[in-house]
C-alpha cells in the first residue's frame, strides 16, 4: 500500500489540483494556492495531512469575505434539489447518504426543502453542516437551532462547518 503523502508529494500540478479541488466544494482556487505554497517549500510542506488541512484552512481564512461567500454558495442544500436531481459531487453524495438524507420520507423531504429555502432566503447562502456521523434528526435540529442567528454569527458558523467538512475529506484521502 502506498503512503498517500508520498504519492501526493510526487504529483504533477494538474493531478494535485484535481485531487485537492475536491476538499473545498467547487473551489479550485484553494487547491491552486496550496500548489503554489507547496512549490515554494517542497521538502516539508506536505509531510502530514494535518499540515495540509491547516494550510488549506489558512488559505480560505486569508481570502476576502466575498470569496468566502462564494465558497459557501458553492455548497449544495442538504437533501435539496441538486441531490434529488443527482447533481452533487461524489463527496457530497456520500456525506449526505451517510446521514440518511438519501432515504427521506416525502414529509421529511418537504421539510428539508422548506428549511433550505427559508435559511437561504434569510442568510443568502445554503445551510452548511458537516453531516458525517449525524442523523437526519440532528440535522433538522441544527436548522432549528441556527435559524434565529444573526447573519455574522451564521456566516462564521457556516465557515467553521466548511472547515470540518474539509477535514473529513482530507482524512479520507
Amino acid at each position: 500500500m502506498h503512503d498517500p503523502l508520498v504519492v501526493i508529494s510526487q504529483m504533477e500540478e494538474a493531478d494535485f489540483i484535481a485531487l485537492f479541488s475536491r476538499i473545498y466544494e467547487h473551489s479550485e482556487w484553494v487547491a491552486e494556492a496550496l500548489w503554489r505554497q507547496k512549490s515554494q517549500n517542497p521538502e516539508t510542506y506536505l509531510d502530514s495531512i494535518d499540515k495540509i488541512r491547516l494550510a488549506m484552512a489558512d488559505i480560505v481564512e486569508q481570502s476576502s469575505d466575498e470569496q468566502k461567500l462564494i465558497l459557501l454558495r458553492a455548497h449544495p442544500d442538504l437533501a435539496g434539489k441538486a441531490a434529488l436531481a443527482g447533481q452533487l459531487t461524489q463527496e457530497s453524495t456520500s456525506e449526505q447518504a451517510g446521514a440518511g438524507l438519501d432515504q427521506c420520507t416525502p414529509e421529511e423531504l418537504t421539510q428539508f426543502l422548506q428549511l433550505n429555502d427559508t435559511y437561504r432566503e434569510k442568510f443568502g447562502f445554503p445551510f452548511i453542516m458537516a453531516v458525517k456521523g449525524a442523523t437526519k434528526e440532528q440535522i433538522l435540529m441544527g436548522f432549528e437551532s441556527r435559524m434565529p442567528n444573526d447573519w455574522q454569527t451564521e456566516f462564521d458558523r457556516a465557515m467553521s462547518e466548511v472547515h470540518k467538512i474539509a477535514g473529513f475529506r482530507l482524512s479520507d484521502l
